[in-house]
């Protein structure tokens, strides 16, 4: 591909293409979104029933092992990115192993939303705790895409919920309940615009997160789900491959980001144990 067609694709994506407006999301869209979740939720439930896997690596022979040397990162299937009526279902599984540690180590940092600013930058630049019910945990974030071609953040409310399924398995479901686009992020310009509107580069986001302790630390999981605005025809054979080469490069840096925390973590405590 050209770099004047490699640009033209990547505009086209962001919808800032001149020949493309601002993207409202459709009650259609919206619908084939919460159908999607259904079902993913519905496979979530069907790995807690007697005789199933409650992880992936499990399904087949061999997984664990090379899990315990290389993260995994990889589409849910090759039907990946989705086409649902004006958008784009993504939805990635991230899976690896962190060594000598307890799920409660885990949960800490994954639950320290106030933190999120820290661990996820550059990313989230902003993030706030709003309590949890010990079950349903509140925060908001506000996300940034640092692309040279599309300078906007979004503002999100989000919703986590966390389940024991027994002392060594754990899962959560996290939604983004509400989503505003801050258009021209970082100018003169820049302003909120209303829900729903905008670009179109993400509309809603969903995951799926489990955790198994064995093997002398725990296997996470991080299945990630993403609604966007559809690109047009003519433009995806070019865009597919950037929008894939983004979606696994931005699961990754989440998974690296989340395993640095918590040995950061892990390393103070034993430092501060060594003190005593």
């Amino acid at each position: 591909m050209t770099n004047k067609l490699r640009l033209a694709a990547i505009l086209i994506l962001f919808g800032i293409h001149p020949s493309v407006g601002a993207a409202t999301l459709t009650s259609e869209t919206k619908a084939a979104w919460e159908a999607y979740l259904q079902e993913a939720n519905a496979a979530m439930q069907a790995r807690l029933q007697p005789g199933a896997h409650f992880l992936w690596l499990d399904d087949e022979p061999g997984r664990a092992e090379k899990i315990r040397t290389k993260p995994y990162i990889a589409p849910v299937g090759p039907h990946i990115p989705k086409q649902v009526p004006s958008g784009l279902i993504h939805d990635w599984l991230g899976v690896g192993f962190v060594p000598n540690v307890k799920i409660e180590d885990i949960l800490r940092i994954v639950r320290d939303y106030d933190r999120y600013k820290e661990i996820y930058r550059p990313g989230v630049i902003d993030s706030i705790s709003y309590g949890t019910d010990g079950v349903t945990d509140l925060f908001s974030m506000r996300l940034v895409n640092r692309s040279v071609v599309s300078k906007t953040a979004l503002d999100t409310e989000c919703e986590a919920s966390y389940i024991r399924v027994d002392v060594r398995h754990w899962y959560s479901v996290s939604n983004t309940t509400y989503i505003q686009e801050v258009d021209k992020f970082g100018t003169p310009g820049q302003r909120t615009l209303p829900e729903d509107e905008g670009t179109g580069l993400i509309w809603r986001l969903s995951s799926i997160t489990r955790l198994e302790e064995r093997d002398g630390g725990v296997y996470a999981e991080l299945e990630a789900i993403a609604l966007s605005r559809d690109i047009p025809r003519a433009f995806r054979a070019f865009v597919t491959p950037i929008v894939r080469r983004v979606s696994k490069g931005s699961l990754a840096t989440s998974l690296h980001q989340t395993k640095v925390a918590i040995d950061d973590t892990m390393a103070r405590r034993n430092r501060e144990k060594s003190a005593k």
